[in-house]
């Protein structure tokens, strides 16, 4: 019974600035309410619209998103161009529009304070500290993204002055607490590294081995023995290992002989995704091949 009063009131204050010849009372019936929504072809949306009136918290999205430059592991960060906490870094994100999903606004946000798009993007948790942000009540939802650094040009824009990477242990003051988020986005990616092949997506389709050895190194905070890992990872059957001439060759290794070839051989390696989505969905293995 509240909901239908709620009704007639948005009705009645909605329709007389829409449809100012007719005079409706609160005692106005149901017939006379369709046959002016049919005479006016009015959006029926806009009558059957509930709002709570009790208050309710805003919505924002944050993403961490991690990049691998074949040395360190970096995060892009925004320094803030609007108050609050101006002129301080922190992680691209922002207010949830409404008829958009949390990971549509996430995607959105992203494109416009980094023009990166296209990425993989995992929602991992939700932070909802009563004090978050000093501007009102809001929650956000928290994704990270992983993309190699040098296939994207990096550019600011709506709310920020301008994005950059930096080293994941060698980070700012942020604004916020997106600190915190980043350290729980953090010890997610260590997780998903255990049950998923996510390490391919910080680096290219072709790639040597020490750079994805690197990549765990950095993750687990911990060394790995190269034969062992290198054995491991060709084990998996899912690398295709190509060889091709490194023309370093020369710098490295320069030979003596006179009319000798300046180059050496490289091996090289490339992710076979395809292959490891049919074997994960036939349950070919017991246990993860990538887990160490």
């Amino acid at each position: 019974m509240q909901r239908y009063k709620l009704y007639s009131e948005i009705f009645m204050e909605g329709v007389k600035k829409i449809v100012p010849r007719v005079i409706f009372t609160r005692r106005i019936c149901l017939r006379q309410f369709y046959a002016v929504y049919l005479q006016q072809k009015i959006d029926k949306s806009y009558f059957f619209m509930f709002t709570y009136k009790y208050p309710h918290p805003a919505v924002t999205t944050d993403c961490v998103i991690f990049g691998f430059d074949g040395t360190s592991i970096n995060i892009l960060l925004i320094e803030r161009g609007l108050d609050p906490y101006k002129g301080a870094w922190a992680l691209p994100g922002g207010f949830l529009n409404m008829d958009e999903t949390v990971e549509d606004g996430a995607k959105r946000e992203l494109y416009e304070e980094t023009n990166v798009e296209d990425v993989y993007l995992e929602q991992f948790h939700v932070f909802s500290t009563v004090d978050r942000d000093p501007r009102e009540r809001v929650l956000t939802v928290a994704f990270f993204a992983l993309i190699s650094k040098d296939n994207f040009d990096v550019i600011a824009g709506d709310d920020a002055s301008k994005a950059q990477w930096h080293e994941w242990n060698n980070l700012p003051s942020l604004a916020f607490d997106h600190a915190e988020i980043i350290r729980m986005a953090r010890e997610k990616l260590q997780e998903k590294l255990r049950i998923s092949p996510i390490a391919f997506k910080l680096l290219d389709k072709v790639f040597k081995m020490d750079e994805l050895q690197r990549i765990y190194e950095l993750i687990h905070e911990r060394k790995y023995d190269r034969r062992n890992f290198m054995r491991k990872m060709e084990a998996s059957s899912f690398l295709t290992k190509m060889e091709v001439d490194d023309e370093r060759g020369s710098e490295m290794s320069p030979s003596k002989e006179k009319g000798s070839s300046a180059t050496r051989s490289l091996y090289v390696y490339s992710f076979d995704e395809i292959a490891f989505n049919k074997a994960e969905a036939s349950k070919e293995w017991r246990k993860f091949p990538f887990d160490f």
